[in-house]
């Protein structure tokens, strides 16, 4: 029984220890994520005021397909590179190391390769499907190629995750790509030239960025002492056991990919390129409460997959849901001006004219901050192998995204599509976590953190409320939601345990009263 005691405290520790390293590796993400944020917020700024509606609509209409067609050429490999690297290191297998990288690569290059191709031999087939509109036909032939560089950079982005290589994912993924697009804009600006520049623009940056993360990765293996392992005979391709993880979680990465996208399509089928600017320009505002879990995504995967391998089931629960805890927090913020204060944001953003943009952009807010209060449900589903569930609810979400916004786009336009979109990703998310409840390695929902998301909600509703009786400015909502979040943080520091997790904080006297 002693003996047992000592295993269970070792274990104990090890998933404290992998839950704080996750949240610090984490939060290095979450400060890149900020500056990006800042960046590509400029450039969205710039970009949507200095374009006309139908122009940014345009290009909001062909950067969704390229989304939409992106993980048709990632395949969930950057997951599968996450999921298997970590393992085959840990276990020294360098052969199927290597083996792995060069089967996503080739994978990847040769998938989207394959969907260009589609794309120029078929263009009046598919332009038949878009759109009445030629102009988003026009941008498309050029930003189609993105579809493989975009997904190069997802599986790179993997691999530097998987290596715990921090400090080059913080380099590149949040300040160098974001600089390059935002050069794009300013040039865009400076020439005064038309939407089509913007998009070769686009490509550019996109290429160069691919480039610099290339050499990046060369003088990774060298660090990780890999590089001499690169043999060719030694070379291990672990088709089967890639094929099976990735496959079944297709559904279910096209699925979080189709129900945004989805209803841009339709919009532009069905209405004009002005609905779908509205849309659009909500869409990338709302997307900001998934900055925190984003930032979370990268480790999450890797240190969930060494848990498993422990067979540690409750360092993964706890693990799973101090995490949840953290980005529901930390994201309370972005939710409280983008639901509550939604109306003043767009205005204060993109002027009286994206007006109609304002309860969209409210809608979904909450989808998405719903998905990140929940937690890495998908994410962890994958690491338990719960794969067939995955796949059939996946399937079901894209089914009822289609229907619902075919009878809500028709008669309320971009509001429908909103409403549709904010449905189906919560409907989508519930399922994902029903998921969880034949699982023994994570609970459906830890009662010990019921105190985080009440707190949360009856903030989120209070701020609300205030909107909607006594509209705010931009410059009240703004302090107000600040105080709120405050307030937030101040009744939880304790469930997350900020001291614990970052104990240099509590070092400094004026952090230790906040933070303690």
């Amino acid at each position: 029984m002693e003996a047992v005691a000592k295993v269970q405290s070792v274990q104990a520790r090890g998933a404290r220890d992998a839950t704080s390293e996750q949240i610090r590796g984490s939060s290095l993400f979450l400060l890149g994520r900020f500056l990006s944020l800042g960046i590509n917020f400029a450039a969205q700024v710039l970009m949507v005021r200095y374009l006309s509606t139908s122009e940014y609509g345009a290009l909001a209409y062909a950067l969704a397909i390229v989304a939409f067609l992106q993980p048709l050429a990632t395949l969930g490999l950057q997951e599968a590179l996450s999921r298997f690297v970590p393992l085959y290191q840990e276990d020294r297998e360098y052969g199927k190391v290597f083996g792995t990288i060069l089967l996503a690569l080739g994978a990847v290059l040769l998938s989207g390769t394959l969907l260009i191709a589609l794309f120029w031999e078929s263009p009046a087939f598919l332009a038949h499907l878009m759109t009445h509109e030629k102009v988003p036909l026009l941008l498309l032939s050029i930003l189609i190629v993105l579809v493989p560089i975009e997904a190069t950079d997802d599986l790179l982005n993997g691999l530097f995750a998987s290596f715990a290589s921090t400090r080059d994912i913080f380099l590149r993924k949040y300040l160098l790509g974001p600089g390059l697009k935002l050069g794009a804009v300013l040039l865009l600006i400076a020439r005064h030239s038309t939407v089509t520049f913007l998009a070769e623009g686009y490509l550019a940056a996109s290429l160069l960025g691919i480039l610099i993360y290339s050499a990046m990765l060369v003088r990774l293996l060298r660090e990780q002492q890999l590089w001499p392992y690169l043999r060719l005979e030694s070379l291990r391709l672990p088709v089967r056991e890639v094929l099976a993880f990735v496959l079944p979680g297709l559904g279910a990465i096209l699925a979080t990919s189709a129900i945004p996208s989805v209803s841009i399509f339709l919009l532009g089928h069905l209405r004009t390129m002005s609905e779908v600017a509205y849309y659009r320009a909500a869409l990338p505002v709302a997307q900001l409460n998934n900055v925190v879990m984003a930032s979370f995504t990268l480790l999450y995967t890797p240190f969930a997959a060494r848990l498993l391998t422990k067979s540690y089931s409750q360092g993964i629960n706890r693990l799973y849901w101090q995490t949840a805890a953290w980005m529901t927090v930390v994201s309370f913020p972005v939710f409280a001006m983008t639901f509550a204060f939604a109306q003043p944001l767009i205005v204060f953003l993109y002027g009286p004219r994206y007006q109609p943009s304002g309860p969209i952009l409210a809608l979904l807010a909450l989808g998405s901050y719903f998905n990140v209060a929940l937690g890495f449900n998908l994410q962890t589903l994958k690491v338990l192998k719960r794969l067939h569930y995955i796949t059939l609810t996946s399937v079901l979400a894209i089914l009822a995204n289609v229907a619902v916004n075919l009878i809500l786009i028709p008669r309320y336009g971009a509001f429908g599509a909103a409403l549709g979109t904010a449905g189906t990703l919560i409907g989508f998310n519930l399922l994902m976590q029903a998921g969880l409840l034949r699982t023994a390695s994570v609970q459906a929902f830890d009662r010990r953190y019921l105190s985080v998301y009440l707190t949360t909600a009856l903030s989120a509703t209070g701020l609300f409320a205030i909107q909607t009786l006594s509209p705010l400015s931009f410059y009240l909502a703004l302090p107000l939601a600040a105080c709120a979040s405050l307030l937030v943080l101040a009744a939880t520091k304790k469930k997350l345990g900020i001291g614990k997790t970052f104990p240099e904080l509590v070092r400094m006297p004026l952090m230790r009263a906040i933070f303690a």
